[in-house]
This record gives C-alpha cells, structure tokens and sequence, in this order.
C-alpha cells in the first residue's frame, strides 16, 4: 500500500486489526455512556459539577493480558509496567532520559563492597494505604517480589536484608553491579504488603490510587491527596484499554478520550494541527524476531535462519510502513551508545544472496509453486505475532512479501493469545514481538530474559555455551567499560547464530489534547502519569 493511499484509508477507515478487541471504544459504547462530542470535550473532561472534579481518560493499546499485565501488582508477571506508568508505584531508583540512574524512593546509596548495598530512603514518604514508608516496609516488600516474581531472585542474587529506620542494606550471593538498575525496573515498584493484593490492586507511594482494575478494558484512579512529592491535579483518571490503533485515533479525535498511547503511526498525520500536543522520543523499543530451536521447526537449519535475516528488508518496512517513527536496527541495542549496535556485523536485506544460502542448502523449488522443499517438506514458517502493538502486524506482511520472492512461505498467526501461543513448541518458527531493549539502562536485562539458555522468555530454546559464559562474567563485572564490551561480543555472538533478527527501534509518542498538560514521553517507555498531569 502507497504511503499517501495509507494516511487517507486512516483518515476514512477503523482498522480491527486484532483478532479480539478488550477495549470498549466503540461508537455504540460511546453514544449509550454518554461521553461528549469533539465539540464539547474539552470542557466536560474537566467539567465542573459542583465539587470542582477534574476527569482525564486516557486510551492506551497495551494495558492488556496480551502484553502480561494482569492487573496492577508489581509482583505479578509484567504488570509492575502498568502500576508504574499510571502513577500508582514509584521505585528506589528512576532513569533520566538519558538512562542514567536518579533518586527517587532512595534519595542516596553505597555499594560499601562488593556484595552489599546499603540504600538511604526518602524520608516523609507515606503508601496510599496510609504506612509510613520506612526501610523495614521496602524489605518486606523486595521479600514479596523475590518469593513470587519469575525474575526479580535471579536478577538481583539478593541473599538477605537488614532494615534500620530510613538505611536498608541488601547482600548479594554474588556480586551484582546491576542491581540498581534491576531495583528501578517496575518489578521494583515499593508497595506496602500488609495492605494485600486483592483484586490485583496495591498500595504505593505514587500520585495516584488504583480503585478498579480490568485488564483488557479499564484502571480506575483517584488521585493520592497525601502524595509526598507534590500536588496531583486530576481527582479522577481512568486508563481506557482499546487494543486497536485505529480505532483509539477516533477516540481521541471524538474526546471519549483526551490523551493516548500506543497510537498507529499511520494515523499521526490526522493530530499534527494546533488541537493536539506530541510527546516524542526515541527508545530502545525494537521490533525484533525470535527464532524456534525447538526439534521440528524449519528454523533449526542454520540455512533458513540466515536465509530469513538476508529477507527482511528492514528499511523498507521503516520508510513505507512507520512513517519514519523509527530506524533499521542492526543490533539488540539502538545505536550511539557504548554497547550500541553500530559496534557489530549482522546480515543485511540481500534477496538474491539468501536464494543462493538456500540452493546450497538443498531447498530447491521443483514443482515451480515459488515455494522452495527438501526431501518432501515445503519451506514454510508459522509466524507468530500480536495486534496490541500497532506495526508489528505490518511487519509480518512486509515479511510475508519479501521472503515469497525467496521461495519462503509465511503463515501469520496475529493474536492476542500469544502468550500461549508461543509456549508451544509447534505451534511457531518465528516469534514476532516489541521489546523495550534495555530497560534498565543496562545491557544485561536483554540477555537473561530472551537469549541465555535459562533466560526465562527463552520459550526458543536457544542456547550458546559461549553467550552462557559471556553472561557469567557479564553479570559480575562492575568495569562499565568491560560491560559493554561484553555486551558487544555476546551481540554477536547472537547475530552470528542468526538466533535473533532485529528490525528497527521505535520513537515512541504520547499525543494529548492541546489543554492536557504533563503527558510526556520517556526513554524508558515508563512514567506517563506524574504528579504533573493536568487538564485545563
């Protein structure tokens, strides 16, 4: 589809791109709950009804049991995202936007020797359950994580804790020059324990208190009137959940929602006018493929693997299909940094080299289908992928078209359902997802969730002695430089296996009406709802 003929059919058309829509978006919904018109929405989101109440909803494609967060509990899969983004969780440590390590919860730290931290709290911070936030209530609290959570131990190797008034010290079994880095990941959110979980709300210390929660359909918030770092401005926000891009730009165009993320780039041109404000920045979020090593899929012939990195013809796919919202990626991590992937080697979009890769390798198309076989089986991958994020379905279409011209055949599998999906062996070839690269400011996160043979989303069964032992010094080098060196090798390490094909990185975007104020983009892709966010 032609880039003009693409921004005019998001113009006229909503697009269900996904198999199952959880949000509530539509124009029926809309009209029966009474939500405004364009017309009158920027009053009545912030309308006065005789208590003075400011409103704010919010349309968001990920709060959803697709992208693992189930609900607002830090300690429960993925959703420490949610109860970060929203205002309901802080951690000890935020990052800048140049990834950098800040205070937040801990206002200063030691690594007093190699195995212990001691960490000094805020003072005068209280949960929204009313607790005071002391060091006792943060070591209960990374207890919680480390009993429940599938990442949090084996990230952090915490051994044991000591609290003291405001001072926790944490031990490591092992040294762990990352784990700062691990404490801000929203799996760190501090939340007070004894308050429970119930309904798959918490107590934080953030802006805002969760008081309903339906992942797939909607977060209600009210804000905390005894938040320590400064005055939220909105009594009431609801976070809408409306899977589908397209129609989460009509909804946004309407005022059933004031601001949103996660819109579909094609449908950035219909906002670019005085009505509306962006917040952009480039992240390390990237479209990325994993292959299935698993016995019986194609993809255990080095020869197709290599084959479907030289197929991918990434900068098409950023120039026609993301509206320049991105860049081709050559490796895990985005360019310019010190374990960028300016700094390694990987295949690039050759079609005619990746036929030859496939003759040698004996798949040949001899019944002049366009499919290549060999020894009876025809050359096809089951891609799997998923809607909520907005591209990667486009993704799998440009695939779709430029691996035929090789002689691949593609079968799409977008769900919701990926999650299960993709714990089945035979179920996939190729996994499509987006992933926010690192995170934590750190290299290491990639590696231990997707690449080593115990990384715990290694549902490929990949595995590499050599990218094993690099992770091992990897993970007790506190030398940043011989960090990313490490980085740099194990990157390679992966791209020469053809294990992974990264395809670009994303600039991410928050778009609000004109009179909403504070809705801002961050590096980390966290942080969207602040003491800051307001309405006028």
């Amino acid at each position: 589809m032609k880039k003009n003929m693409k921004k005019i059919m998001a113009l006229l058309l909503t697009v269900t791109l996904s198999l199952g829509l959880y949000g509530c978006g539509s124009k029926n919904d809309k009209t029966e709950s009474g939500t405004s018109t364009a017309a009158e929405s920027d009053t009545s989101a912030a309308a006065t009804d005789g208590s003075e109440k400011k409103t704010l909803v919010i349309g968001d494609t990920t709060f959803n049991p697709s992208n693992e967060e189930l609900d607002v509990n830090p300690h429960n899969s993925y959703s420490g995202w949610a109860c970060i983004r929203y205002g309901i969780g802080e951690t000890l440590i935020k990052y800048s936007d140049d990834m950098e390590l800040e205070p937040w919860l801990a206002k200063e730290w030691e690594n007093t020797d190699p195995l212990t931290w001691k960490i000094t709290l805020q003072d005068n911070v209280t949960f929204s359950s009313g607790r005071a936030m002391d060091a006792e209530a943060v070591k209960q609290c990374l207890e919680h994580l480390l009993a429940n959570h599938d990442r949090a131990a084996a990230d952090t190797k915490i051994d044991s804790m000591e609290a003291d008034g405001q001072v926790l010290t944490i031990h490591t079994s092992e040294p762990k020059p990352a784990l700062l880095n691990y404490l801000g990941d929203p799996y760190g959110c501090i939340i007070d324990v004894d308050a429970g979980f119930d309904d798959g709300i918490v107590a934080g210390t953030g802006p805002y208190i969760a008081t309903n929660c339906q992942s797939g359909d909607h977060l209600t918030l009210v804000k905390n009137e005894n938040y320590w770092n400064g005055t939220p401005h909105i009594d009431e926000l609801t976070i809408k959940t409306i899977t589908d891009g397209n129609t989460l730009a009509n909804a946004l165009l309407s005022g059933e929602v004031q601001a949103a993320y996660g819109m579909a780039y094609e449908s950035y041109p219909m906002f670019e006018n005085d009505n509306f404000t962006f917040s952009q920045i480039s992240t390390s979020r990237c479209f990325f493929l994993k292959m299935n090593f698993n016995e019986g899929s194609v993809c255990t012939d080095p020869a197709v693997r290599k084959a479907i990195a030289m197929g991918i013809d990434k900068e098409g796919f950023v120039e026609n299909l993301l509206e320049g919202n991105g860049y081709p990626a050559n490796g895990t991590f985005p360019d310019g940094s010190a374990f960028g992937g300016d700094k390694v080697t990987t295949e690039s979009y050759d079609p005619e080299g990746a036929k030859k890769v496939l003759e040698e390798a004996g798949w040949t198309d001899t019944d002049g289908d366009g499919i290549r076989e060999k020894d009876g089986q025809k050359l096809q991958i089951k891609w799997l992928t998923y809607p909520s994020r907005q591209e990667l379905p486009l993704l799998a279409e440009s695939a779709q078209a430029t691996l035929k011209d090789i002689g691949i055949d593609v079968d799409i599998n977008c769900t919701a359902d990926n999650n299960s999906v993709v714990q089945d062996p035979a179920a996939w070839d190729v996994y499509a997802m987006a992933n926010v690269q690192a995170p934590t400011g750190d290299p290491e996160y990639w590696f231990t969730v997707f690449a080593t043979s115990d990384a715990t989303k290694n549902q490929g069964a990949y595995k590499n002695e050599k990218l094993d032992q690099l992770e091992e010094q990897l993970s007790q080098e506190f030398d940043t430089d011989k960090r990313a060196k490490l980085a740099v090798e194990m990157q390679q390490t992966v791209l020469d296996d053809n294990a992974f094909v990264y395809c670009s990185f994303l600039k991410m975007s928050q778009i609000s009406r004109a009179n909403v104020t504070g809705y801002m983009a961050h590096a980390c892709d966290y942080y969207q709802v602040t003491a800051d966010l307001d309405i006028n």
